[in-house]
């Protein structure tokens, strides 16, 4: 399985808390590739800065040590997710689908929204 950790799944794998027994399962099987965004990086330091989450210092290292692929937005993801429908609003959110549907990943999420998009999900 090719997976993409949503924001809030990433977290709650790093805190250890709220994530899916299906879920957590499948993050941790090393015969699943699990990929981490720099998009959602990128969503967790400016939280962060604004004071609007509790996020770890060394998230880089976190991701590193667990073990997961570090998907650098491209420009093809980009367009990709301005081109998406305006289901959802965030973003960040819509980076992360445009990037499962161009690399085949299913996404780890309890974001309904998601739905409206018809990519493969995985409940977290």
């Amino acid at each position: 399985m090719r997976l993409l950790l949503d924001t809030h799944a990433l977290l709650w794998w790093l805190a250890d808390e709220d994530l899916t027994a299906e879920a957590r399962h499948a993050i941790a099987d090393p015969a699943n590739l699990v990929a981490v965004s720099a998009a959602s990086a990128w969503e967790i330091s400016i939280k962060k800065a604004l004071g609007k989450l509790a996020a770890p210092d060394d998230l880089g290292e976190q991701v590193q040590a667990g073990d997961f692929l570090p998907l650098p937005v491209s420009i093809a993801h980009a367009v990709a997710a301005g081109q998406l429908d305006h289901h959802h609003e965030d973003p960040f959110d819509r980076m992360l689908i445009a990037q499962a549907f161009a690399e085949g990943l299913t996404i780890v999420t309890r974001d309904k929204r998601f739905e409206d998009y018809g990519v493969t999900l995985l409940p977290a």
